[in-house]
């Protein structure tokens, strides 16, 4: 996993310019590995707090929070990171793409799975919040500054705006829905 997220951040990012260079100074890779890690501690040792304090320590450096009770696929790339948060029953598939200031939160009305369920090959753009036990389904855009608050997003579907609404579905322009 952590070789596949090196690589995704040297497929997606036109900064990044060497292995050596994203090693040393792509700081959301830094926080998701760090995320992998507290997540394995947690779940394959059954430790609590060192976990929380990799996370408030990854937060604190990197600007990214990942609650380690998250499940992330891989691979996973955060483009930028600064903002980005992803709660503690937050599932991310394969192969998804977030940029910074993404939130994938809770409502503070539920109880259990509270946070957002992606599907594989998800796009987030910069500024999109995500609220509730929602999913959003296999190959789904979410246009940059979207707000989704309890309802799903179907797979292949490209959404925007406040509240977000689809104005793509399997690649084709949909007329007002």
């Amino acid at each position: 996993m952590f070789r596949e997220d090196l690589e995704a951040v040297l497929e997606n990012d036109a900064a990044a310019d060497s292995y050596f260079e994203t090693l040393l100074f792509h700081q959301p890779l830094h926080a998701i590995w760090i995320y992998r890690m507290g997540h394995w501690l947690h779940e394959k040792v059954h430790l609590r707090l060192l976990p929380r304090l990799l996370s408030v320590v990854a937060h604190f450096v990197t600007g990214v929070e990942i609650h380690p009770s998250a499940r992330i696929g891989s691979p996973f790339f955060i483009d930028h990171g600064s903002g980005v948060v992803i709660g503690e029953t937050s599932e991310i598939g394969d192969r998804c793409v977030m940029f910074h200031n993404v939130t994938l939160g809770g409502t503070g009305k539920h109880r259990g799975k509270r946070h957002p369920s992606l599907g594989d090959d998800v796009f987030i753009g910069t500024g999109a919040t995500l609220l509730g036990p929602i999913t959003v389904g296999d190959a789904a855009k979410i246009g940059a500054g979207a707000f989704i608050h309890m309802r799903d997003v179907p797979a292949n579907t490209t959404v925007v705006g406040v509240p977000a609404r689809i104005v793509k579905r399997d690649g084709q322009r949909v007329e007002e829905e």
